[in-house]
Parts: C-alpha cells; structure tokens; sequence
C-alpha cells in the first residue's frame, strides 16, 4: 500500500508540472486505452444485428451469431495439432477502418416472384415422386435433427438432409453472407435465387409435357431480361446454385428428358454452381451435394476431424449402395458380388425400400469402420456417398473420372492420388481388376497419407450452418462463393480489354484435350441422364 501510495503520489506530481499539450496528449491516450473496452462490452450485451464492432478472432469467446442461434461454442485454437490438417489456415488480420473489407466481394440477391422459389416449397409432398420432401426442408434445407444412436455422431450438427436439397440451404446461407448489397450497381456478382431442381422435380416422372416441365425456365429467362442488372454483362455477371444433375436440364429436342433450362443461351452466359456439371460446358462448376454434418462451431469440425482420423477401421473396403439391374453398363452388381467374396469388405444395402443409406448413423457407421469406400457411377456419374466418405476419413475408390476428377475442381486436389484410387470401369468388367487385391498392395505409410489429406478436406466440402459465426476455415459455400467472384471478375476484366470473354469456347472439343478425355463420348452424358 505504501508503494502504491508513493507512486500515486508521484505520479500527481508529474502531472502538475506537466504542460497544458502534454496533458492533452496523457487525455488522448487515456480515452483510446479505455473505449474499446466499452465497445467490446457493449457487442456483449447487444448482438441482435449480428454485427460485432471489432473483429472476432478465433481466440475470443464473444460471437456474433444471430440471438436466435444455436448456443455458442469456447473456441480454443492455439497449439491445436488438428489446425495442421486444415487447408485453409487460420486468418488473424484485422480489420481497418478506412477500408472496405468487402470491396470486390459485394453480392446482390434478385429479389424473386415466388413462383420461382417459395411458391414451389408449399405442396412439398409433391417436390419428389418417390418420398414425401416436407422434412427435408426443414431447418433451413437441413431436414430433421438426427438421432446420435451408439453415439456414432458427435453432439447436435448432424441432420437428416436430402441430397437434392442444396438450393434451399444455398439461399438460406447467402441470407447471411457478409458482404450483401441492395445497390446492384456496387455488386460483384449476383445471384439467382430460383429453385430449379425442386421446380424440375415435380415434373421429371408422371408424363408431364415440355411445356410444363420448360415453364418456369422459359419465364425466369423473361423476368431476369428485363431487369437492368442483367442488361449490363447479359447475365454473365449472374450465378445459380442448382441442387439437381446438370443432364435434368439439357433437353435440346422437343421430346426427351428433363427441361431445357442450361441449353437456352440466355442461362449459358450465367455461372451454374451445381450438384453434377457437364464436362462439356464451361459456365458449369460442381459443387459438394450437402451432407449430414453441418456445424455450427469450428470446434465441431476440429473434433469431427480428429474422430476421423483416430478410427478403428476392420474392413479394408466397403460400398453403400444398391445394384442397377437395368443399366447395362453398370457395374454395381460385379463390384457388390467381390464385396460379397470378401470378409475384408462391408456392405451397406440400400437397394429396394430399406432406409439404411437415408439415415447418417447407418452410413457413417460403415465408413468410419473402413479404409476405403467404393464409388461407381449410379443413376449418374456422382454420388453423394462420394462427400459421406470424405466426411468419414474413408478414402474414395472412383472407376470414372467423371465421378469426381472433371467435377469438383475447386474443392479437390487436382492430384488424385493424394486422396483416392482410381480403378477403370473396364477392369471390373471383364473381371481382369480384383479390389481386394489392389487395395492390398496399397503400402501402409501411403494409406496413412491418403487419410491425411481426405481428413483435410473435410471443411471444404461440408456446408455449415447459416446461424454460427467464426472464423478459420471455408467451407462448400465460401469455396463456391469466391469461385464465383473470380471467374465473374476474370470476365469483366476480358470483356473491357475486348477478348472472348471466357464462356466462349469449343465444349465438344475441351475434353478431349484433357487427360481423361479417352473415358468420354457426348452421346454416352446424355444418355447417362435416362437412368
């Protein structure tokens, strides 16, 4: 007490002597130490905006989620081996006042009739002919929270989420993407939020006619037409995110499959983030189908990553699917049949009317137990078993690059064999290819690494929930959000030096320049989408 009192006392006496400037300058400095400490406190008390005055660093524990929100989460990042595994490395820059931090980042929403989205959620019972979709659309296109039976998830991230519910959960989560803009004018980008493969859906079986099934693909092509926003690049400044197969949407003759939405050339100057793209169009960008696990605090996905990467794993392979008796080409039958062969392989049925690959328990359940996870073709060239997998720490085994090589390139390593193995379609076909055998001669240390990099991948392809705020990795929407921005910025830039601007070029042509042109022909992607 005696010290402090001296000090104290000192202390008066350097202020008395002290100039009337260098009083100011003691004032100056005082108010600055002490107001951020109020505002720091006043984002405590008030976050209903979900703005927070400071920057929130991974370290703090003041989030600014909505107060609506799912309970926030301590998030402890420091000297966590798991940050290793995470591509996207953890970003502590701060925010200056003088600029503007989403300067070339600004999206602008049309804001649509409803017949182009709300509209075609009312009679959900009919979105999809097999299965009732009205909990599926839950949650914000989650779909119901999943029950953690044995404990084989992890706390209350997980839902039952259909895999053709991305445009839901895209336009859910762009509701809350930072950078939003009303004045179209200082957009980036601007997004379409119209629901084409719900719209499509209804109309893919059952006998509907073209006109019909083209309907509301002919009448957003009138609506955004009209609108000075797409006047001023012809909507190549414009994306949708569209949550069906690309072939749902290429019908280029009177009669045939699906709508004939991606072939008008009003919708080819537009960027299309969608679930499956075509090989041959080069304003298609594949995006991950949504997945069961969407977390809400990074330390979620810290925590998921380590389960998944600490696993007991006692098959050496499995598959999750069912056989496609009526696809000639299939494979599926001759790769369930060396399943069947094997006690190194498990096998989850989803054939018929069992649910067991609806319920994420049941699939993580077998992915979590193998070291590797089989992925033929189905109904078409991807699956959504491909981002299960991933999620799982099971490294992917394609027998088409089409499945996933010449798709998701901006999620994935373009070098394939860091993450999966690719075994032909061909060799399981005239039987020359035994899995078991392959993926034996695999040696161990390789394994280990291959586990490595799918664990790494998991936040990029997973897609979060809209309600949490942190910081530290980006995930399928934030990949696909910048991807956007930079091919719309790449196109401005081409279009004001006077150069074809890049949407212009030969399709039928790109992909037999590309190393795995020798697996594709057009007639086989069209009739791929019959299935």
């Amino acid at each position: 007490m005696k010290k402090r009192r001296n000090i104290m006392e000192k202390l008066s006496i350097v202020w008395k002597k002290s100039s009337k400037k260098l009083r100011l300058v003691f004032l100056v400095f005082f108010i600055l130490s002490v107001f951020p400490l109020f505002t720091h406190y006043y984002a405590l008390l008030d976050n209903k905006n979900s703005v927070a005055l400071f920057p929130n660093y991974p370290n703090s524990h003041v989030s600014t989620i909505n107060s609506t929100s799912n309970p926030v989460c301590d998030i402890k990042l420091d000297h966590d081996p798991t940050l290793t595994m995470v591509e996207n490395k953890i970003k502590l820059v701060s925010k200056h006042p003088d600029t503007d931090p989403c300067t070339g980042r600004y999206i602008y929403v049309h804001d649509l009739p409803s017949r182009f989205n709300e509209d075609i959620l009312k009679n959900c019972s009919s979105l999809i002919r097999w299965f009732d979709m009205c909990e599926s659309i839950s949650n914000m296109g989650f779909g119901p929270l999943a029950q953690n039976i044995d404990q084989i998830l992890q706390n209350k991230s997980w839902y039952i989420t259909n895999q053709f519910a991305l445009e839901l959960i895209f336009h859910n989560r762009i509701k809350h993407y930072k950078c939003l803009t009303n004045d179209s004018k200082k957009a980036s980008a601007i997004y379409v939020p119209f629901y084409a493969g719900l719209d499509i859906g209804r109309y893919l079986w059952g006998g509907f006619n073209t006109s019909v099934r083209d309907s509301n693909a002919k009448e957003i092509v009138k609506w955004l037409k009209k609108k000075p926003e797409w006047k001023y690049m012809r909507g190549r400044d414009h994306f949708f995110a569209i949550g069906r197969i690309t072939w749902d949407f290429k019908r280029e003759k009177k009669f045939g499959w699906g709508s004939k939405l991606m072939v008008l050339p009003e919708i080819k100057n537009a960027t299309i983030l969608i679930i499956e793209s075509s090989p041959y169009s080069k304003n298609e960008y594949a995006v991950p189908y949504p997945t069961y696990f969407h977390p809400s605090c990074i330390n979620d996905v810290f925590e998921w990553q380590k389960r998944a990467r600490k696993g007991e794993r006692k098959y050496l392979f499995s598959f999750a699917g069912g056989p496609r008796p009526n696809m000639e080409d299939s494979i599926r039958s001759k790769i369930i049949n060396q399943c069947l062969s094997s006690q190194k392989c498990g096998l989850l049925d989803c054939s018929g009317s069992s649910n067991n690959c609806d319920h994420p328990v049941h699939v993580m359940k077998m992915f979590q137990s193998s070291v590797f996870c089989l992925q033929p073709t189905g109904d078409s060239y991807t699956r959504r078993s491909t981002f299960d997998s991933i999620l799982a720490g099971c490294i992917p085994v394609f027998f088409h690059p089409a499945s996933t090589y010449v798709q998701y390139i901006w999620y994935l390593p373009r070098d394939y064999t860091k993450y999966s193995v690719f075994i032909s379609e061909s060799g399981i076909r005239n039987g020359k290819a035994n899995i078991k055998e392959i993926l034996s001669q695999i040696p161990e240390e390789q394994v280990v690494a291959m586990r490595e990099e799918v664990v790494r991948i998991i936040p990029r392809v997973i897609y979060a929930d809209p309600r949490g705020r942190f910081e530290g990795f980006e995930d399928a929407f934030d990949v696909a959000v910048n991807g956007v921005l930079q091919r719309v910025d790449r196109i401005r830039r081409e279009m004001k030096e006077g150069k074809t601007f890049s949407s212009d070029f030969d399709q039928e042509n790109s992909i037999r320049k590309h190393e795995w042109g020798k697996f594709f022909t057009k007639s086989k992607e069209v009739d791929s989408s019959m299935a």
